[in-house]
């Protein structure tokens, strides 16, 4: 590992080259750009994530933490090739003061010529994707609506601000759900007139697994809370010819019930964040399906119509938040009070 403490975005560059002539052939072959927009708490859990990612999709991560806008404009890096990181190579940028504001300037001569760039958001999603300039830059931008403190809140928020090339890990987390509650009517075209989703009330899984549900199935599926389960508990499904069919969450496993057949067991595990990462990082398209399903649970249509391209909106995090305190909404045009 190289430390560089206040130094620029040049020295970042010419130290990331010579690691790489030093690692040789452990950097080469690399896929993809990730950006991982991050918390200073969660910077070692964004390289264990990409760890694991980077074993099917060997890639630079750069993880930009923004800190203090108000203090010095500074730049600290660490440089890491191979190593703990395994086919994966790492620069973490702590950005200080206004360069927190205009991280693309370091970020941008960092990225690997030729492959496509994805930014991931392992902290609270931005409100709006187009005031972040790592955002518009990206082919595919991921977020985790887990994380802010209105779950179900951001999981809207992104309908209204999506673009075609987004994602969130919500969805990922519900693959395997959907991949049950599918695989049931493989040997059957009985038609699904009913459903329900037992979840907590904050739980957005559940939201996303309702959306997809009235996507696909064109019903209007019911959800009920339940503080049985820290996550979505299960899903039933009602037939025309009254049938049920029933995926429910145990340890580690779903008990999947049907009528008239034997109850059986189904892998259901909980993932870690680096193999929900690989699973969005295998495709770089659009998902069409994500974008139904997100419309269908926030009530908006053709999101997945809507231009890939976005352009960048300023916005000064520090000037907004000037604007919103008691003092300065009393202020006048010279900054005093009035």
């Amino acid at each position: 590992m190289i430390g560089l403490w206040d130094t620029t975005g040049n020295e970042v560059v010419k130290a990331l080259a010579a690691e790489r002539r030093s690692a040789g052939g452990v950097a080469s072959g690399l896929a993809l750009t990730l950006i991982a927009v991050v918390e200073e708490k969660k910077v070692r859990e964004a390289e264990a994530a990409a760890t694991i990612a980077a074993a099917a999709h060997p890639c630079r991560l750069l993880i930009v933490v923004r800190s203090d806008l108000e203090g010095r404009s500074r730049l600290d890096a660490e440089i890491v090739v191979g190593g703990r990181l395994g086919p994966a190579e790492a620069v973490v940028m702590r950005m200080y003061g206004r360069l927190a504001l205009h991280a693309e300037s370091v970020v941008m001569p960092l990225l690997a010529p030729d492959v496509p760039v994805v930014t991931w958001w392992h902290e609270e999603p931005p409100n709006m994707i187009a005031n972040d300039f790592l955002g518009v830059v990206s082919d595919r931008r991921i977020t985790d609506c887990a994380q802010a403190p209105d779950p179900i809140s951001a999981l809207k928020q992104r309908a209204v601000d999506y673009a075609p090339g987004d994602t969130d890990l919500t969805w990922t987390r519900i693959t395997l759900w959907r991949t049950l509650v599918a695989g049931a009517f493989d040997s059957t075209e009985e038609r699904v007139v009913g459903a329900k989703i037992v979840a907590p009330e904050k739980d957005p899984t559940a939201w996303l697994m309702l959306g997809w549900l009235k996507s696909r199935l064109g019903i209007e599926p019911v959800l009920e809370h339940t503080d049985r389960s820290p996550r979505l508990h299960s899903v039933e499904l009602q037939c025309a010819n009254g049938d049920c069919v029933r995926v429910t969450r145990e340890e580690g496993t779903a008990l999947f019930s049907r009528t008239g057949q034997d109850d059986r067991y189904m892998p259901l595990p909980k993932r870690p964040v680096g193999d929900e990462l690989a699973e969005e990082l295998r495709r770089l398209d659009s998902d069409q399906i994500y974008a139904e399903a997100l419309g269908a649970m926030a009530g908006l249509s053709d999101l997945e119509k809507r231009s890939p391209m976005r352009v960048h909106v300023w916005k000064d995090p520090a000037l907004a938040a000037r604007a919103a305190s008691p003092t300065d909404a009393m202020a006048g045009p010279g900054g005093t009070a009035a």
